[in-house]
């Protein structure tokens, strides 16, 4: 039982990159003795470093999550507004959360009327006082960090609801690895999401092609079309092609 929680401790880590002793402890259910006693194992393999009242991961990999949203702004609004274009009247959509995904509201038409399922709260907040929009959240949990929702009690409600299209985000896009996502919590969400949806558009600025997170909820050819920016390595734009995967890069 040790063994399995430093593992997914570790994980944990990695994935926010800067992590506090009490969310820890209030993550795997512990108390801050044992949390304490399994961060110096955890710290004496190199992995993580140990900071004033928490720890922040050593390896190099994906940016934490508080730090993307300020990185490559203008991009991922650009990327948000085309992906505003493919909505229409009375779609039933799915809307990720995600630095990139949260701005799509900001770009749809107000006198729409449509659905929207996600599990982000900054997507909520914008949607709120529009009342054409109907607002279903995914998720009984908040997961301040990532300002998602997580922990879905009843999965069969994915075989009640259709989604005529989804926008999805990911922490990294890999040939080999596909679409991946840092965490475990959302993981299952959107590899349900995907399978279910009519339509899926993925939402990835530049940086994340080339990078693998811990968990791949999808290939390329799980989406219809990828909106990003530029700067798109060549074996991607090939891969699209070979796939049919209609690719859209935004100017900015």
């Amino acid at each position: 039982m040790k063994e399995q929680r430093i593992k997914s401790m570790i994980r944990y880590i990695k994935s926010y990159g800067t992590v506090s002793l009490d969310e820890l402890c209030n993550e795997f259910n512990v108390s801050k003795n044992t949390v304490r006693r399994d961060i110096n194992e955890i710290a004496a393999t190199g992995i993580i470093k140990k900071v004033y009242g928490g720890v922040v991961a050593q390896t190099q990999g994906v940016t934490p999550y508080e730090n993307r949203d300020s990185s490559y702004n203008e991009q991922k609004k650009a990327i948000a507004q085309e992906a505003a274009k493919y909505i229409n009247n009375h779609d039933l959509l799915f809307i990720d959360s995600g630095t990139t995904t949260q701005y799509i509201p900001k770009f749809i038409n107000p006198e729409l009327k449509i659905t929207i399922i996600t599990n982000s709260l900054s997507i909520v907040n914008e949607v709120l006082d529009n009342n054409n929009f109907e607002i279903i959240i995914i998720g009984n949990r908040l997961k301040r960090k990532t300002k998602s929702f997580v922990n879905v009690e009843d999965w069969s409600y994915f075989d009640r609801i259709n989604i005529s299209k989804a926008f999805l985000a990911a922490t990294g896009i890999s040939l080999d690895k596909g679409v991946t996502n840092s965490d475990i919590l959302e993981y299952e969400l959107k590899r349900r999401v995907v399978n279910k949806a009519s339509k899926n558009y993925l939402l990835v600025d530049h940086s994340k092609f080339g990078k693998a997170a811990l968990l791949t909820y999808a290939y390329v050819n799980s989406f219809n079309t990828i909106i990003t920016d530029h700067d798109i390595p060549a074996d991607f734009i090939r891969l699209m092609r070979e796939k049919k995967v209609k690719l859209i890069q935004t100017k900015n």
